[in-house]
């Protein structure tokens, strides 16, 4: 009798699914690439992890999201590899998946523009813990940076969440990114349209030259603005190194004004409405008042 053939022990056929046989060496070739995608999931994760706390990202929280979702995508994609490997047709995994990411984007669509945002800003660290930021006309100092949204706190000591995209789609002005944090704290003052203006500016400039915490390396700088309605309004700048104490050293300074002001009795403006009548007006107003 013919003996049957012998079959190697690793292209024997284990089982069959959907119409495609399932060979011992293609079921280690699968297994050996979900480990290899494991080990690889461990390694990028760790340099990912290093990167972002050299980078000024301390929160536990923003690392363990982006730690997950960067372990779900390599997996992921190793889990494709070995099903191609063992023989499966993915083609058509991969087609339901596309619909079902389609209809998830649409559903979350905010939610994926925060997280791309936020991965915007950990690379490129435009923004960082500690910087002054004005966003949508209001002063914030960033106090931590997550994934999908920026907490900050205002200079009325609140708390605020400020959506990523918020920050990468709108114009930011950033007092803190260049290597200095110099600020130009600025305030203006009307003086009366009979005061000696010559006295005016030697008092506002030596006002401002006396100014404790200012930068002595940057003059201050003081401008006739403009003539008002009511009075001639003058302007006062001087360097800061701190923008976030800007409105407590706008009123020390202006506290300064006052009292050189007063010292050199120079009158501050306020505002004044003349009412001027014509003759025949006062005569009829005498006649009622008769």
């Amino acid at each position: 009798m013919p003996q049957a053939a012998h079959v190697p022990l690793l292209d024997r056929v284990l089982f069959e699914f959907a119409g495609t046989p399932i060979t011992l060496d293609r079921v280690i070739a699968a297994i050996a690439i979900l480990v290899l995608a494991w080990v690889l999931s461990f390694l990028v994760r760790r340099d990912l992890t290093r990167g972002m706390r050299s980078r000024g990202v301390t929160s536990e929280g923003t690392l363990a999201v982006t730690n997950r979702l960067m372990h779900y995508a390599v997996v992921i994609v190793g889990i494709g590899f070995a099903l191609k490997a063992v023989g499966v047709d993915i083609s058509t995994l991969f087609a339901a998946g596309a619909v079902f990411a389609l209809g998830l984007s649409f559903a979350m669509q905010n939610i994926a523009q925060n997280f791309v945002s936020g991965l915007i800003l950990l690379l490129e660290r435009s923004i960082k813990p500690g910087d002054v930021l004005e966003v949508e006309g209001r002063i914030v100092k960033v106090r931590e940076m997550g994934i999908r949204a920026t907490y900050a706190r205002t200079l009325d000591d609140e708390m605020i969440i400020v959506p990523n995209s918020t920050i990468v789609q709108s114009t930011v002005k950033s007092f803190t990114l260049l290597r200095d944090s110099h600020y130009r704290l600025r305030t203006r003052i009307g003086v009366s349209y009979d005061s000696d203006m010559a006295l005016v500016r030697n008092t506002l400039e030596s006002t401002a030259a006396a100014f404790q915490t200012r930068v002595r390396e940057l003059e201050p700088l003081v401008i006739l603005l403009e003539f008002g309605e009511s009075s001639v309004v003058w302007e006062v700048s001087v360097w800061i190194d701190d923008p976030w104490r800007m409105r407590r050293l706008r009123s020390v300074l202006q506290e300064a004004i006052w009292s050189a002001f007063r010292a050199q009795r120079i009158t501050i403006a306020y505002r004044q409405l003349d009412v001027h009548l014509d003759a025949s007006a006062l005569e009829a107003l005498g006649k009622r008042a008769a």
